[in-house]
C-alpha cells in the first residue's frame, strides 16, 4: 500500500505520522502479520548551503563544488587499465579519516578555473538536519510504502479489505492511498476469477457436448464437478491454507479433471456400465493423484505455490473419485429420462393428425 500526501505539500513529518498510525493499527489485527514501513522522515542528514556569490568571486562553479563533494564523500569512476591479464577499474575517493565529520568535509579542496585550490568551507556551509533517507513519489504524490502479509487462515483479499478499512479510519483529509505491485493486480482482476470459473465450465460442457453429440448428456457429468470441490474446501480450511491464486488455479484444473469421464450407455444399462467402468476410473484417478504427491510434499524455493496447487488437486481428485462414481450414474439416469421425455413430447407434437372422414 502506498500512503500519499495529496494536498500539494511535502510535509514528510506528517507522512511519517499517518504511516506510523496505519502500521500501528494494522499490527493489532489478528488477520495481518509483519506489517511495517521502511519510510523514515527523521534520518540524520547534512545540509550543504552553497554561497553562489562567493563561488563566482572565487571563479568556482557550482558544478565543481558538487562534483568534488560527490567524488570525495562517495566515489567517481575515472578509467580502467589492464594488468596481469585482468582489467582493473579506477575510482577516486577521499580516505576515510578525511571525511568523518562536517569539519573534514569543509577542509576538502576544490580547484577553481585559475588552478587554485579552495577549501569547500569557504563557499559552502554544512549544517546538521533531519529528513527522509529516500523521497518516493507515486503518481507524482509524496508516498510511503506499507508492506505486510495475511495471517494464517486469511486470504490476501481479506487482508487488503481490512487495510482499506484501517486507512479509511486513519487517513486525514488531503491524504490517500493506492495499491501497487501484486496487490494492484489482484485488485484489478480479483473479481474475474468467477468469470474464469464460468468459462472453464462452459468450455468443458461444449467439449463434452461435441464428444457425446448431445446437449443433455454432459449435464450429468458437469453436475459432479461441485463434488470435487468438497475436498479442497475441507482440506484448505482444516490446514488453514491461504485461498490465493494457486488454489484457484487448482480448482479450475479440477473442473476439467473431474469432468473427464467416459459416457455411460443407455438408460437401462446405466448400472451395468457404472460397474464396468468402476475399475478403469479408479486406476486413472489414483494414477493422477499419486502423480501430484510431489507437489504436496514440495520443499525449497517456491514450495508454498506448489503445495497450494498440489493439495487442491490432490484433495479434489480424491473427493471427485469417491463421490463421482456414486453420483454420476444417478445424474445420468435423471438427465437421460428428462432428455427422453423431451424427445417424446417433441415427437407427439410433430406427428400429423388424421382428420376422420364422414361416411357416405
Amino acid at each position: 500500500m502506498q500512503v500519499q500526501l495529496r494536498d500539494g505539500n511535502s510535509d514528510f513529518g506528517k507522512l511519517q505520522a499517518i504511516t506510523g498510525a496505519i502500521v500501528a493499527n494494522a499490527q493489532t489485527q489478528s488477520a495481518l502479520q509483519r506489517v511495517s514501513s521502511s519510510f523514515r522522515s527523521m534520518v540524520p542528514q547534512f545540509d550543504v548551503d552553497v554561497d553562489r556569490i562567493k563561488t563566482q568571486t572565487l571563479h568556482i562553479t557550482t558544478d565543481q563544488i558538487f562534483s568534488t563533494l560527490s567524488s570525495y564523500t562517495g566515489s567517481t569512476y575515472v578509467n580502467q587499465f589492464n594488468k596481469f591479464g585482468r582489467t582493473f577499474q579506477v575510482y577516486t575517493q577521499a580516505d576515510a579519516q578525511f571525511r568523518l565529520t562536517p569539519r573534514d568535509i569543509e577542509n576538502l579542496m576544490v580547484r577553481n578555473s585559475q588552478g587554485d585550490m579552495i577549501p569547500l568551507g569557504t563557499v559552502a556551509k554544512i549544517t546538521p538536519s533531519v529528513g527522509p533517507s529516500l523521497i518516493s513519489l507515486y503518481n507524482l504524490y509524496p508516498s510511503a510504502t506499507v508492506i505486510g502479509l495475511p495471517a494464517t487462515g486469511y486470504s490476501s483479499g481479506q487482508s487488503m479489505t481490512l487495510m482499506e478499512e484501517i486507512a479509511a479510519k486513519t487517513l486525514p483529509p488531503g491524504t490517500g492511498y493506492e495499491w501497487t505491485a501484486m496487490s494492484y493486480q489482484e485488485k484489478v482482476v480479483g473479481g474475474q476469477i468467477y468469470l474464469a470459473f464460468g468459462l472453464a465450465l462452459l468450455l468443458v460442457y461444449l467439449v463434452l457436448a461435441g464428444q457425446y453429440e448431445s446437449w443433455y448428456a454432459p449435464i450429468s457429468v458437469i453436475l459432479a464437478v461441485p463434488l470435487s470441490l468438497l475436498g479442497p474446501m475441507i482440506v484448505l480450511t482444516g490446514l488453514r491454507i491461504e485461498n490465493n491464486l494457486y488454489p484457484q488455479i487448482g480448482i479450475i484444473l479440477l473442473i476439467a479433471l473431474s469432468a473427464v469421464r467416459d459416457r455411460k450407455p443407455l438408460l437401462e444399462s446405466a448400472i451395468e456400465a457404472a460397474r464396468a467402468r468402476f475399475r478403469p476410473i479408479l486406476m486413472t484417478s489414483f494414477a493422477f493423484i499419486l502423480g501430484v504427491v510431489p507437489l504436496v510434499l514440495a520443499t525449497g524455493a517456491g514450495a508454498n505455490a506448489r503445495k497450494s496447487i498440489g493439495i487442491t488437486v490432490f484433495s479434489g481428485m480424491i473427493a471427485s473419485t469417491c463421490l463421482a462414481v456414486l453420483f454420476v450414474p444417478a445424474f445420468f439416469v435423471v438427465i437421460q429420462r428428462f432428455e427422453n421425455w423431451l424427445k417424446e413430447r417433441k415427437g407427439k407434437a410433430a406427428a400429423p393428425q388424421t382428420i376422420p372422414q364422414a361416411g357416405s
